[in-house]
């Protein structure tokens, strides 16, 4: 690994280099035990359902466990045993391992720039097209399996590739290529054909489907429409109920705080468009559809600032923080560091009616502090909007409603208004879990198992204990990503990413900095700068009568 270069590094930082990816990956279902690792720790702890992961983010699934992750309007399933990560994601790119277990991806729609690839040890899977596609891989023969239900696959694997076609599975180890017809279904594929049929619905026509999440809207909601907002989805919850409650706040870089609501639909509406008080209730407005929605940690502002709370009867913890649901045509100004172009976009992709004026307004009247002046907010003053607990309970990630505490009206009247919390992240803040916990975690024989990628990923995140050390002028907002970078070439990361490369590019072809492969994406060059061969059809079985790989021992 000391010799694998990383080619990104020495690409030309761009204009927008800084800004972080306008998506994540909603860690939507979780059957059983499943254990999280983020990018920038080298601990575990559970998962937790509705969490945004991102690269560098690790997940593995007890025996009969299973998981759903949503990237945009892909899916991707993981079986039980499963050791799987995600070693880049952003707006074009979705690059995945598997060392042990099966993954199922669907992918419904690919534009012309898209990246979708799934690195095993045994070789690259890049998905060509829209399909469903399911990857297998068994660490006791040291052999991946890919299905191709419906799309087109392309396999890179000892040097060469190879296309697996619809209807077809492939079968390949460290020097065998082989084809024949797809097995039976089994349990797994049953459970990713019952998610599918929940998916199939099409999304309402004020909706997105690129928005994570709008799948979950109709089953606990009503949308109706209101003159002055347009189409809003009220969600059925108890009487006093109100937006960011519900829930905890975890640290997630490169974003820095964000909300996880415990609500089975709590994502879409906490991470895109913004909410209004109405007739006694709380409803939630998407933004236009005809847009890829940009994905925002927390849409809320927050009230206080480092003395915030001191004075009142908080509980303990060292002072409160406060915050309350952004309304609708309230300015979104990130506490991270981002530019003017993503700042927009990430407002008019989830706001109707938001004009670039109004954005440069608002943040032409941000303090260098993040303090708000001469805005007022449309959920300021709404009775029972602002939610606070104490700082210690905000950076343990503990439940909100359990730790909320009651604040006076003059209060919260004279308090400042703040675009980020001004508390400083733990450990615990990122693990998103409470104290030492056990959890299962894979074998180290299977988590140091290297993948063999076409596409080169990125170098991994910088360890959170090193971020830390990048002073921020603001306790509580993300490090300046420039001095990150400095530091991702100065410091170890958090853990190692165990990848080697699949292809060199042929002598002659010109190099995309930051990938392996010798062209812009796999799809636009299938087959170039290495042979292309024929695998061998097989009549009926895999070698040794496998069908599907065995799984791996349960870790000990």
């Amino acid at each position: 690994m000391k010799h694998f270069v990383w080619l990104a590094l020495l690409s030309s930082v761009t204009l927008f280099a800084q800004d972080p990816p306008s998506r994540v990956a909603r860690l939507n279902l979780l059957q059983g035990p499943v254990s999280f690792q983020p990018g920038t720790l080298d601990e575990w702890a559970p998962a937790s359902r509705n969490y945004p992961l991102t690269t560098g983010d690790r997940l593995y699934t007890e025996d009969r466990s299973r998981a759903e992750l949503q990237i945009g309007s892909a899916s991707v399933r993981l079986d039980g045993r499963t050791n799987f990560s995600i070693l880049n994601l952003d707006d074009a790119t979705m690059q995945v391992g598997i060392t042990s277990g099966a993954i199922s991806v669907r992918v419904r729609s690919m534009l012309g720039d898209d990246v979708y690839e799934v690195d095993t040890p045994n070789g690259a899977v890049s998905l060509m097209g829209r399909g469903e596609y399911r990857i297998d891989c068994d660490p006791d023969r040291n052999s991946t399996v890919v299905t191709v239900r419906s799309g087109e696959a392309e396999l890179v694997a000892n040097g060469q590739t190879f296309p697996v076609h619809q209807g077809e599975t492939g079968y390949f180890d460290e020097g065998t290529q082989q084809l024949e017809a797809p097995s039976p279904p089994d349990s797994f594929d049953r459970f990713t054909y019952a998610r599918d049929r929940r998916e199939d619905v099409a999304p309402p026509p004020y909706i997105s489907r690129d928005m994570i999440g709008w799948e979950d809207l109709n089953d606990n909601g009503d949308w109706r429409n209101v003159p002055e907002y347009g189409n809003v989805w009220t969600p059925r919850v108890p009487v006093g109920w109100a937006p960011y409650r519900d829930g905890h706040w975890a640290w997630v870089a490169p974003w820095g705080w964000t909300w996880v609501d415990d609500e089975p639909w709590g994502f879409a509406p906490f991470h895109y468009g913004r909410w209004a008080y109405m007739s006694d209730s709380w409803g939630w407005i998407p933004g236009p559809v005809a847009v890829r929605p940009v994905y925002a940690p927390a849409l809320v502002a927050f009230i206080g600032g480092g003395n915030f709370g001191l004075s009142l009867s908080f509980g303990g913890g060292g002072g409160g923080v406060g915050w309350f649901p952004l309304g609708p045509r309230d300015v979104y100004v990130p506490s991270y560091y981002a530019s003017n172009n993503y700042v927009n976009r990430v407002n008019i992709t989830n706001v109707r009616n938001m004009n670039a004026a109004n954005i440069n307004y608002v943040r032409n009247n941000i303090t260098n502090v993040n303090m708000v002046r001469n805005i007022t907010y449309a959920n300021q003053q709404v009775p029972g909007a602002v939610t606070a607990i104490s700082r210690n309970d905000f950076v343990s990630a503990r439940p909100v409603r359990q730790s909320a505490i009651s604040i006076p009206v003059q209060s919260i009247a004279r308090a400042p208004i703040m675009t980020n919390a001004t508390v400083a992240p733990q450990r615990s803040s990122v693990l998103a879990a409470q104290g030492p916990v056990n959890v299962a975690r894979p074998p180290a024989a299977i988590y140091t198992r290297p993948v063999v990628a076409r596409v080169a990923p990125p170098p991994p995140p910088v360890s959170f204990v090193t971020a830390q050390r990048v002073q921020a002028p603001i306790p509580g907002r993300a490090p300046d990503p420039v001095a990150l970078r400095q530091l991702q070439q100065q410091t170890p990361p958090a853990r190692q990413v165990f990848v080697r490369p699949a292809i060199t590019p042929g002598a002659g072809i010109q190099a995309r900095p930051g990938q392996f492969q010798p062209a812009t994406n796999p799809r636009a060059v299938s087959g170039q700068g290495q042979p292309q061969i024929a695998p061998q059809r097989m009549p009926q079985q895999f070698p040794q009568g496998q069908q599907r790989p065995a799984v791996v021992p349960p870790p000990q």
